[in-house]
Order: structure tokens, then sequence, then C-alpha cells
């Protein structure tokens, strides 16, 4: 099956070409649908290049299947707007949210999307607290992550122990009955209220996290927290 992967990038230079090679590096087949969102450090001239040469600006060494799309946002928007984009084009049976920083490693893709392939789930989240290893970094955000996941576990009916984790792989059928809605980081409570409503088969699998600071371009921040409350109470009054 082949597998998309769906990569938002905003000023994300310095990480770019290392995420992109070590997702060629995984072997499955797969596209990389990466979503410009308006970079100003140089991430959008990269990807024209890599657009205009392929997979050979980056080194490293693909295995399998690998396609690779560059779109380019006319005006920042935010992640949300970047992965709604991504979905629509993406031509994959298996769709993957996939950050372009260093925090998530691909190499958890397959773990990922084994319940898919297995025809147990049409959903699968990746949960940075159930087991594997992670970056140790910022109480307040752990705090909060937890506070927004009970409320969403609680407004949607599911139990999930990391709603705002990036790696979420959707069966392709799943995101074609979904509107997303919003533009930025309010996306995580929405897309997990929608497949709740959707009563879709949701599982979830340990993934390992290298959280990195705000020093190192980590962007989310408490407006971002904000939204997401939002979001939550906005989408479970729709439910």
């Amino acid at each position: 099956m082949l597998v998309s992967l769906v990569i938002p990038v905003y000023n994300e230079i310095p990480t770019l070409a290392e995420i992109l090679r070590r997702c060629i590096a995984v072997d499955f087949p797969k596209e990389l649908v990466l979503v410009d969102d308006c970079s100003k450090d140089g991430s959008r001239e990269f990807l024209r290049q890599l657009s205009e040469q392929g997979l050979e600006v980056l080194g490293g060494t693909p295995k399998n299947r690998n396609e690779v799309r560059v779109l380019f946002q006319e005006k920042n928007q935010g992640k949300g707007a970047a992965l709604r984009r991504g979905f629509a084009e993406a031509t994959g049976d298996i769709i993957l949210v996939q950050d372009a920083d260093l925090e998530y490693d691909p190499k958890d893709i397959p773990r990922v999307i084994q319940p898919i392939l297995d025809g147990e789930a049409d959903v699968v989240f990746g949960s940075r607290f159930i087991g594997s290893p992670r970056r140790v970094l910022y109480y307040w955000h752990t705090v909060l992550n937890n506070m927004l996941t009970m409320l969403s576990n609680m407004t949607s009916g599911l139990n999930v122990t990391d709603m705002e984790t990036c790696y979420k792989a959707f069966r392709a059928e799943v995101l074609r009955s979904v509107h997303v809605e919003e533009d930025r980081f309010g996306f995580e409570p929405e897309i997990t209220a929608k497949v709740a409503r959707g009563n879709w088969r949701v599982f979830e699998v340990p993934i390992s996290y290298h959280g990195r600071t705000y020093e190192e371009g980590k962007k989310i921040g408490w407006k971002d927290g904000v939204r997401a409350l939002y979001a939550i109470a906005k989408y479970s009054v729709k439910r």
C-alpha cells in the first residue's frame, strides 16, 4: 500500500533536509507531500530545488518507492491549512502527518501504520506517553497536554493518551469523509472529535519523542492552547 506523508513546512531549514533523508530511508512505498506555508528562512527555496531536481539534492539512500510532491501556499495560513491542502493532494491508501522538525522519528512510522495494514484500525495515534523513549522537557506543557487530552476524551468519548500528537495515520477514506476547518494547531482536537463522530476504529501505539526547545525552533505557544480549548468546545457541540 502507498503511504502519503503529509509534511507541513514553516521555517524549518535547519532540520528539513535531514527529516526528508530519514523519511526516504524508511522501507515502505511512500509519497512525500510537502506544503510550504510561506517560509522566510530558505525552506521555500530549498523545496523549489527539491521539486526541480528530485531526491538527489538530499543525498542519503532512498529505500523502496519514493515520490515527492511540493506545494506552496500563497500566504501564511497555519499548520491546519497546510494539512488541509496536503490531504486533498495526497494519493496514498494511508495518509500520515509528519512534522518537518526532528521531534518525531520516521523509523516509528511502520509501527504507527501497522494496525491499519492488519485491517484492525482506520485511524492510529502515536502516543508519546505509553512506553517509548522521549526527551524530558517543559513540565507545564505536559500538564496542558494532559488537560487537553482529558477534555477531548470527555467530549469525544475516546480514551486516547496523547490527543496532541503529530503522528496520526488515517485510511484515505477517513480523510475523504472529513473537512478540516482549523487553520492552525486547533487541527488536533478537531480531527479527533470528527474521527470519534465517524465511529472509526481508533488504535494507539507507542512512539519515541525528541522534543525541542523554543531556542531550537519550537513554535507552539499559549495562544494555541487557548485555541485548542475553543476547538474542543466547538466540535463537541457539533456532535
